[in-house]
């Protein structure tokens, strides 16, 4: 018996702002559009994982979608919500436990920056009331030290920022659509030095699902399985600099992102150099420069001289946030790791329209990021 894994459907409701439309009714229609790619039902599933950091739990999904009496069980995990509940559904098929299930990420996210209380991470009250809470100082100063340790020049943020636009005007599932220059993302209003507005992505709302199957059953349900070689999460270790940390270790490690990229990468039994284009956790526009670096897909202070040279465009040698990333999208939070895969899914099937990297991808790999230093990556190839 076969104990690889391959996703046979894959659903999404469009990310951004849709009013009036519930965190849950987005679930239940990327839920049923996963089932309608994969020709079945939700009466066929043996297994649920999901999740949602704001717009309810995903267990109660089963009122709209069959009372079926099936396990489904809820994830929590920061951003890394929905990799995390991926991971869950990969380890039970390998395990022979089930054959068949479904991963379902969703949010609907208040308008305004997250609104977290410190205590929830185990960190006094005086760590929000000096405003530390706002992860954009938090990634603002994690730029600077990085910018300033490589000596990469502080311009290639706007031109990653400038990618995510440029490619989310091509997805129809984004929510930003309308290009921006280089020029109108430096000059936009700063934030958090040396990140401006247009630099950040914003919480948003969305939802997406995989149908998740035995490899040897693929056939039963499309004839383009894509296959998840490597489905791995790390958290932080003493020394590496993370966000809602209240103090810095004068030991350095290495960042959880190191490792569960080197560990996603043992477990599919590949190498970076075999991938064709990769989803990177983008909150801002430094954090996908860093995990250029941190995934293991370019050497720290190498990344410079690749966007300059557009590898990361579309058509170039290793396409980066073909879909606009966190940037063009938002985040929202229980969504936004399933969405990089099902992007790479739509990329290596050959239909993701006009943002379709060009000659026939064979290997992708996703990467998400989230509080309080928690990183998920798969790696998957047709």
């Amino acid at each position: 018996m076969s104990t690889d894994v391959a996703i046979v459907g894959i659903g999404i409701h469009r990310f951004g702002r849709t009013p009036g439309v519930s965190g849950r009714r987005q679930a239940v229609a990327a839920a049923r559009a996963a089932l309608a790619d994969a020709g079945t039902g939700f009466a066929d599933m043996q297994f649920a994982f999901g999740g949602s950091h704001s717009a309810g739990d995903a267990d109660t999904l089963v009122s709209e979608l069959g009372l079926t009496g099936l396990p489904f069980i809820n994830v929590a995990n920061g951003c890394a919500t929905g990799g995390s509940a991926l991971i869950s559904a990969h380890a039970a098929i390998k395990s022979g436990l089930h054959d068949l299930g479904i991963v379902i990420g969703f949010d609907k996210h208040e308008r305004g920056a997250f609104n977290t209380d410190p205590a929830e991470h185990g960190i006094g009250a005086w760590y929000g009331e000096t405003g530390l809470m706002l992860t954009t100082q938090f990634f603002g100063m994690k730029i600077q030290r990085y910018l300033h340790q490589t000596g990469i020049d502080v311009g290639v943020l706007a031109k990653i920022a400038t990618k995510a636009f440029r490619n989310g005007a091509l997805n129809p599932n984004a929510w930003r659509r309308t290009p921006l220059s280089e020029a109108e993302i430096a000059a936009a209003p700063m934030i958090s030095h040396p990140l401006t507005q247009y630099m950040y992505c914003s919480p948003a709302e969305g939802a997406v699902a995989l149908v998740l199957c035995r490899a040897d059953l693929a056939h039963r349900y499309t004839r383009r399985p894509v296959f998840l070689r490597g489905a791995t999460l790390r958290s932080r270790q003493y020394g590496s600099f993370e966000v809602f940390s209240p103090w810095l270790a004068l030991e350095r490690a290495d960042a959880p992102t190191v490792e569960a990229a080197r560990a996603a990468f043992e477990q599919a039994g590949v190498a970076p150099d075999e991938v064709d284009l990769a989803q990177l956790q983008d909150t801002e526009a430094g954090a996908e420069l860093m995990h250029m670096a941190e995934s293991g897909l370019y050497a720290h202070g190498e990344q410079e001289k690749a966007l300059a040279e557009g590898a990361t465009e579309i058509g170039g040698r290793l396409p980066v946030n073909t879909d606009g990333g966190c940037i063009a999208n938002g985040e929202p939070i229980g969504a936004s790791g399933l969405r990089q895969v099902y992007e790479t899914v739509l990329q290596l099937r050959g239909d993701a329209g006009a943002h379709q990297v060009p000659g026939g991808p064979r290997v992708g790999f996703t990467h998400v990021y989230g509080a309080p230093g928690i990183s998920a990556c798969t790696v998957l190839t047709r």
